[in-house]
């Protein structure tokens, strides 16, 4: 399956009443539309600068982990409706020791696609191997810096030669293995003009996906400049130099064509929070969710879910809630 044609798919349909109905129907016909965001773990190895992680009273409430039982009803619970499974959704995935039964376990329940958020600094080629042999279909690593003193200075506690040591493996056993490798970049003033020099530091083989974004407040975070409008007139001119390098090399770019300006509405952003579901040791898609005893099909029924799907294509967009900061990106297929 793939993922990145649906991406692109929400963002040619225009009229968010086709996409509710669409969404309606594939709920009440029981069909497969959430995308299950998962924090197995509550931590993290690094403390990088545009991360709440670098909030020392913030970090204190990120607690718990769960238990492989627990695993199993989270499975029964909500699996049967993702079309996809991204483990790791704002902690570090591979501190939790049960990653590859995790992976296993949405293989055994069919879910389409699964992925893996990760900065990369403590994987090793036989956890990457053990990985893909357990069906992960991709790998979406977070970078903060091109060049070594930006990154290890956004990134702390991360190491840029273990980092590219990792891309090295993905090149290597991109020969043997079908999966794919996605960058997330976070840019600010301060990382963005390095972005020009991005392919000289990294090998177009080794990944797929490279998704441009720009930094967005998401709590007390030791970096928090988050005014882009000293670059904005310079970013037409930066982001076609990388769409330029990504054709050259076969890789789909992920980027706004312009720097969205706060508070603007994004249209393909309307479902987001209608597919959108995360987990965590501390949280279960909507509270009241109880996970441990009811399905997401008994829960959806108690809280009519169903009607208000309906109901939502028949709402004017000022009527909806817009996740407005979500999806702010063009997808560019070579």
């Amino acid at each position: 399956m793939n993922i990145y044609k649906l991406l692109q798919l929400n963002r040619k349909i225009k009229n968010h009443r086709i996409k509710f109905l669409g969404l309606y129907m594939l709920h009440k016909l029981n069909k497969r539309y959430l995308a299950v965001n998962l924090d197995p773990v509550l931590a993290c190895n690094l403390r990088c600068k545009m991360c709440y992680f670098t909030d020392k009273d913030y970090v204190k409430t990120l607690k718990g982990q769960f238990k492989e039982e627990e695993l199993e009803q989270v499975a029964d619970a909500i699996f049967n409706r993702a079309l996809k499974l991204q483990i790791g959704c704002g902690t570090e995935p591979t501190l939790y020791k049960d990653l590859v039964k995790l992976v296993v376990l949405g293989k055994k329940h069919q879910v389409p696609y699964i992925s893996i958020t990760t900065n990369a600094n403590l994987l090793t080629e036989e956890k990457i191997i053990e990985l893909l042999e357990a069906g992960l279909n991709e790998f979406t690593i977070s970078l903060h810096g091109v060049n070594k003193e930006s990154y290890e200075s956004f990134m702390q506690k991360a190491s840029y030669e273990k980092f590219h040591g990792v891309f090295n493996v993905f090149a290597k056993l991109k020969r043997t293995y079908d999966f794919k490798v996605r960058i997330n970049y976070t840019f600010n003033k301060d990382n963005f003009y390095e972005l020009k020099e991005f392919f000289n530091h990294f090998n177009g083989d080794s990944f797929d996906v490279l998704q441009i974004r720009p930094i967005q407040k998401i709590g007390n975070t030791e970096y928090n400049d988050f005014d882009l409008d000293a670059i904005r007139g310079d970013y037409p001119e930066v982001i076609s130099i990388i769409k330029e390098a990504c054709i050259s090399h076969n890789i789909l770019l992920l980027a706004p064509n312009s720097i969205p300006k706060h508070g603007t509405d994004n249209a393909a952003s309307f479902i987001f929070e209608y597919t959108f579901c995360y987990i965590s040791p501390k949280a279960f898609w909507k509270e009241g969710f109880n996970w441990r005893e009811e399905s997401f099909n008994d829960y959806s029924r108690k809280i009519g879910w169903e009607k208000l799907l309906l109901g939502n294509a028949f709402r004017s967009k000022k009527q909806l809630k817009s996740r407005s900061n979500r999806l702010n990106y063009e997808v560019e297929f070579n």
